[in-house]
């Protein structure tokens, strides 16, 4: 059997081309998903201030609830402290030479023009910690005394001073002047400038009694210190892991690979066997001529279902190696891409390993043999007898089975659609486009009754107006609505898929904005380039007539029991002092936000709901740091969009970054004059009119990574499109080469080939509309309360004539080159 599909294949290489396309396509991109997921957990950049240390020991950033599955955990955003008494015991673990703790804080130095160097991380440091670089002193000494710093030398140049100077460092307050006792270098620092105070003054300034942020170990086993240290929630990291210690963007980036290689893997995959599963089912479509002649001259069903699976795999085996390979071009690609967006680190380095690799050769080469497991149902099955008509003509409808699932799938998602109602924010998007795609996917199944219907109305319109060559694209269109149903569908995948995502993200940035200029009433807004010092807050306060509350962005973790399990998600929070109830209205349910205070939180109405609590109930969750909180429910509001489900008191959320400062100051005044002027002495810090200031850089980072994953998704799919078309098209050769014979003229197939490319891409535009539309339509009311999603209608405007291009280019390439031989030899050709 091998043999003869081999021979099969080779026979007939261009009946073969689109499976191949399809499948190596797919499995490249399902390739690109496996090395984004490995490198979440496995890739990273060349550690720097760790250079020396052999293991680095830092708090233990993972939460995963007591009772959760292994897989169900979240990374907490922000690096928690550490106890000092752990590095006693690091020290006693056989093979240590020495433990060094180390202290780190935002420190900024002020430039000779007045404004903060801050071009890239700047840190502060305890001097004794240089030696896990190791820094060496180029000139001058270490620093001894509160009022002395040690520089690296590329800050020193850039802050214009060396030994003896004198220079100015902002921590979380306004600047100090510091004497330069010393200049140091360390064989790399590119990504970060590194200030070195003495012991006593950076433990002051890092501001956490008895802690230290992290721990390097020089010689010592990483087994035998995470054995002594089991007991004690830290995570111990040596080789390539170390970077994720030192850096917070790799470390935060590892875990949004893993995150974003997990859901954009699973659209990827179900695209690419739904592409590859339709090619399939196409390619053994056009042999039905073959099928139905080795069922008349004796072969079994089963011989059918073995031959067309053997070459299935011989097909999918080959395309699949290939396209593996190209996977890693792909993920070359995408880093790149999410590069360039600030998702990852522009020196981040992938891992690639043979496990993704194989896993989607695997993947590729299973969706192929399932589906040419289902496409050989029907060829195998027909009776000897009618196997010669049956090849000749269409078969009128599709299985009872396959029509019900559709409709089902059909009715499913038309009710999913219905879900933004109930799950705002983020979720709601989410839900919008899956009703999308599993409306698109019953329809697939329907396609042949939901076209067919379609074409009963176009077709006598079309012969009507159109002459000879419209007649004859109505009765092809009416007679073969199978076929045109298997042209329409990619094209309404491509239109469909395209518009929901783009518009349910525009819809959610849209409410968001929206409810955030509703929610705050400030007149002015204090933002800095690093963070805003929280003594500006209190400080403004004092001045008379203002009204001034601290804001900070931050996020807490939360565990929801759902029947076995434990779902752990991360939610947007923010901080806000008591004040704030006269400067944002947070459109409170219950209780009172002037209540709000340090050991209380305040819940989104929904949230509360689902989580069953009520004001004066305790509310169980993870601080932005990972630790554990137990906080009174002092109100709930409505307003989730602008401030998340939970509504900290600043200084609590302020007390779990690692930055400790505000994300901005909001401040009621009429006079904003006496406001600058105490700003002023803050480097860097800068008040602007109302809430335009407002940074949304989380939401506008998700946006673009949404672009991006779409856009690679959509090119796989507009491939396929392109695929599919050309390959429909090409197998109508006989049937060119028969109407020419019989007197229809080379231009007339051609506009019959043009009208029925027009039924083909108006159906798809149609279609593919309608299923954006309900969606979208009940998304924009849950968000905003209008049925018109956000956004230009230029996007919706170009999906339809790209789609409309794509389809309309196909068809006519495919069409001409099909006419280029002569018509009686071309009736001799097998298929």
């Amino acid at each position: 059997m091998l043999s003869l599909a081999w021979q099969t294949v080779k026979a007939r290489t261009s009946g073969f081309i689109g499976a191949f396309v399809a499948i190596l396509c797919g499995t490249a991109l399902v390739a690109a998903c496996g090395i984004l997921l490995e490198s979440g957990l496995r890739g990273g950049v060349p550690t720097q201030r760790y250079a020396a240390a052999d293991v680095v020991v830092t708090g233990d950033r993972i939460v995963r609830p007591p009772g959760a599955d292994v897989l169900a955990f979240e990374h907490a955003a922000e690096q928690p402290g550490i106890p000092a008494a752990l590095v006693a015991k690091i020290a006693a673990v056989p093979g240590v030479r020495a433990a060094v703790p180390e202290q780190t804080f935002p420190a900024v130095v002020v430039g000779p023009d007045g404004q903060p160097l801050a071009d890239k991380p700047s840190l502060g440091h305890n001097w004794d910690s240089a030696v896990l670089a190791p820094f060496t002193l180029q000139e001058g000494t270490e620093p001894k005394s509160g009022d002395e710093v040690v520089l690296d030398s590329a800050l020193a140049v850039r802050a214009g001073t060396w030994v003896g100077g004198e220079v100015r460092i902002m921590t979380r307050s306004a600047p100090v002047t510091y004497r330069v006792a010393g200049v140091a270098e360390a064989s790399r620092s590119e990504r970060q400038a590194s200030l070195f105070f003495s012991e006593g003054k950076a433990a002051e300034l890092a501001g956490r009694p008895d802690q230290v942020s992290a721990i390097g170990v020089l010689g010592g086993d990483a087994e035998r210190i995470e054995d002594a240290l089991a007991a004690d929630h830290v995570t111990v990291s040596s080789g390539a892991d170390r970077s994720a210690a030192e850096f917070d963007d790799v470390s935060q980036t590892k875990s949004i690979l893993a995150l974003l290689a997990g859901s954009f893997g699973g659209y990827a995959i179900l695209v690419a066997i739904f592409v590859v599963a339709s090619t399939l089912a196409l390619t053994v479509e056009q042999r039905r001529r073959e099928f139905a002649l080795l069922r008349a001259v004796g072969a079994t069903p089963r011989q059918i279902r073995k031959l067309i699976g053997v070459e299935t795999t011989v097909v999918s085996v080959v395309a699949g190696v290939i396209g593996s390979l190209l996977g890693i071009l792909v993920g070359q690609g995408l880093r790149a891409a999410f590069a360039r967006i600030g998702v990852v680190p522009a020196d981040f380095e992938l891992s690639i390993s043979p496990l993704p690799l194989v896993a989607a050769l695997l993947i590729g080469v299973g969706a192929a043999r399932l589906a040419a497991w289902s496409a050989s149902r029907r060829p195998s099955s027909i009776n000897p007898v009618e196997a010669l008509g049956e090849a000749a003509v269409q078969k009128r409808d599709v299985g009872r089975v396959r029509l019900v699932i559709g409709w089902v799938l059909v009715a499913i998602g038309l009710g999913a659609t219905t879900l933004p109602l109930f799950f705002r924010g983020q979720l709601g998007a989410a839900m919008a486009v899956m009703a999308a795609l599993v409306l698109i996917i019953g329809l697939t199944l329907t396609g042949p009754r939901v076209v067919g219907a379609a074409v009963r109305v176009i077709a006598p319109a079309l012969g009507r107006f159109s002459g000879v060559s419209g007649y004859l694209a109505s009765a092809n269109v009416l007679k073969n609505s199978r076929r045109l149903a298997a042209a329409v569908t990619p094209l309404m995948l491509a239109i469909g898929f395209a518009v929901v995502n783009y518009y349910s993200q525009t819809t959610f940035t849209a409410a968001v904005q929206q409810e955030t200029e509703r929610s705050i009433t400030a007149d002015h807004v204090v933002t800095g380039v690093t963070g805003v010092p929280a003594e500006i807050s209190a400080a403004a306060r004092q001045i008379p007539g203002v009204t001034a509350t601290s804001l900070v962005r931050t996020q807490v973790i939360t565990a929801t029991r759902t029947g076995d399990g434990v779902e752990v998600q991360s939610r947007a929070a923010n901080g806000l002092d008591a004040a704030a109830a006269g400067i944002v209205d947070l459109d409170v349910v219950s209780g009172d936000i002037a209540d709000l205070a340090e050991g209380t939180v305040a819940l989104s109405d929904s949230h509360a709901f689902w989580e069953d609590k009520k004001v004066g109930d305790t509310a169980e969750f993870w601080f932005a740091d990972g630790r554990p909180a137990k906080l009174r429910v002092v109100a709930t509001y409505q307003h989730d969009l602008a401030f998340g489900d939970y509504v900290l008191s600043a200084a609590e959320a302020r007390a779990h970054t690692t930055a400790g400062m505000d994300s901005a100051v909001l401040v009621k005044a009429a006079d904003a004059t006496k406001l600058k002027d105490l700003t002023s002495r803050y480097p860097g810090v800068q008040v602007s009119e109302g809430v335009a200031a407002q940074e949304r850089g989380a939401e506008r980072t998700q946006f673009l990574l949404n672009l991006v994953a779409v856009g690679v998704i959509l090119g796989y799919v507009a491939i396929s499109v392109s695929n599919t078309l050309v390959m429909s098209t090409a197998a109508r050769r006989r049937e060119f080469a028969l109407l020419r014979l019989v007197g229809t003229g080379r231009r007339q197939v051609v506009r019959m080939m043009r009208a029925e490319a027009l039924v083909t891409v108006g159906l798809a535009a149609v279609l593919g509309s309608l299923v954006a539309v309900v969606p979208l339509t009940v998304l924009a009311i849950g968000l905003t309360g209008t049925p018109l999603p956000a956004g230009p209608i230029w996007v919706y405007l170009g999906a339809l004539a790209g789609a409309a291009l794509l389809g309309v280019v196909s068809i006519a390439v495919s069409t001409r080159v099909s006419l280029r031989s002569k018509p009686i030899d071309t009736i001799g050709i097998r298929e």
